[in-house]
């Protein structure tokens, strides 16, 4: 028997933090870092003992990566050569976390933009990369904030995490478990970012998006269909992070480098592009979608290179800003932020009936595809 829920995605929230750190800012840090470890090494360097440390460019940095500028929470700390990390006050544990608060920002503006009361919202999923702790869940934080009864819990499934939340989601409201879901993913990625290595310093930028999935009967007139979704993961060491309270076991490793994000840029870009191209067109064939009459493709916001190629793959063709438009430049790598900011941002001019595409793809790997279609 066929259920009679159909999921839609309803409204998107955003939050981007007021503070912004160009290329120009970050080399500048960067490279005064770089100068003073090369100083303090002087004589180990010129013994051949300690390799020293090359400068960064703003060049270098636009043509490996495509980004412009980040946000981020806290931009003292982090242009700061003697810190270069994000650093605030710890809150107490009756005080709203900073994770939560920026999740709750979204959601607000999600919920107000579909003109929906919090009330109405039986489940928080709190979809992220970079969660402030192990327990309470996130998500039950955010619930409480907010006045939502229900459930909530935290998933993490790296950079494709809000896109695995919208197909959670999506699955809540097809078995009836619950008519109006959101999904939020706060992500302040400036806490796992490794400042101080020049291949990967200007990657990551913070920001929390939401996403409002609901039953179509009781969505606004306008909303997206979800027509589809596809998720995938195949282990891979490429990327990864192993900072985790297991550390505590192993305390003379817990300022090594992996204890923050490290990847393989190259083989990172050689495996997943395909892998995620053919995972869109496959889905798209099992729909009785044409991939190439899609109207509009939000993608993972990690790479120019990697969208462009993807982009290629699935379209037939050299897609231009308006087909696959890039948030990148600005925002950075905002990880599972990063395809909802870029959905956001630049949706509200398809007209009813076109259909897009929603995909993320990163860390595990794990990659996610959220066909949609614009109704109202």
């Amino acid at each position: 028997m066929q259920s009679s829920y159909r999921p839609v995605i309803s409204a998107t929230g955003l939050f981007t933090p007021e503070e912004s750190i160009s290329n120009e800012e970050l080399v500048a840090s960067f490279n005064a870092y770089v100068e003073r470890f090369n100083a303090r090494n002087a004589e180990a360097i010129a013994a051949g003992e300690v390799e020293p440390l090359e400068p960064s460019s703003v060049e270098f940095i636009e043509k490996a990566s495509g980004i412009k500028a980040r946000h981020v929470m806290a931009k003292a700390p982090v242009l700061d050569p003697e810190i270069m990390a994000p650093r605030w006050e710890e809150r107490p544990n009756e005080a709203l976390s900073i994770l939560a608060e920026i999740g709750v920002a979204a959601a607000r503006d999600a919920l107000s933009r579909a003109g929906r009361d919090a009330a109405d919202v039986d489940a928080v999923l709190c979809a992220a990369s970079n969660m402030q702790r192990p327990y309470p869940a996130m998500a039950i934080e955010i619930q409480q904030a907010l006045g939502i009864e229900g459930f909530g819990f935290d998933m993490n499934v790296a950079c494709s995490s809000a896109t695995f939340g919208i197909q959670t989601a999506a699955d809540y409201i097809r078995a009836g478990n619950a008519r109006s879901v959101l999904v939020v993913s706060p992500e302040i990625t400036s806490g796992h970012l490794n400042w101080r290595d020049r291949d990967s310093h200007f990657i990551f930028g913070d920001v929390a998006t939401a996403v409002l999935v609901e039953d179509a009967a009781i969505a606004p007139a306008q909303h997206w269909d979800i027509l589809g979704t596809r998720l995938k993961t195949v282990f891979s060491n490429n990327i990864r992070n192993n900072f985790g309270f297991l550390n505590r076991a192993h305390p003379e490793t817990a300022d090594q480098p992996d204890k923050l994000f490290v990847q393989q840029g190259r083989k990172v870009f050689k495996e997943v592009v395909p892998m995620v191209a053919q995972m869109i067109l496959d889905e798209a064939g099992r729909l009785g979608i044409d991939p190439q009459a899609l109207r509009r493709l939000w993608l993972h916001q990690a790479n120019t290179g990697m969208n462009r190629l993807i982009a290629h793959r699935v379209l037939g063709h050299e897609a231009d800003e308006d087909e696959s438009p890039t948030v990148l430049d600005t925002y950075g790598n905002t990880s599972s932020a990063g395809s909802i900011i870029a959905f956001h941002l630049h949706s509200d001019d398809l007209e009813a009936g076109d259909t897009g595409l929603i995909c993320s793809f990163g860390a595990g790997y794990s990659a996610g595809t959220v066909f949609v279609r614009r109704m109202g």
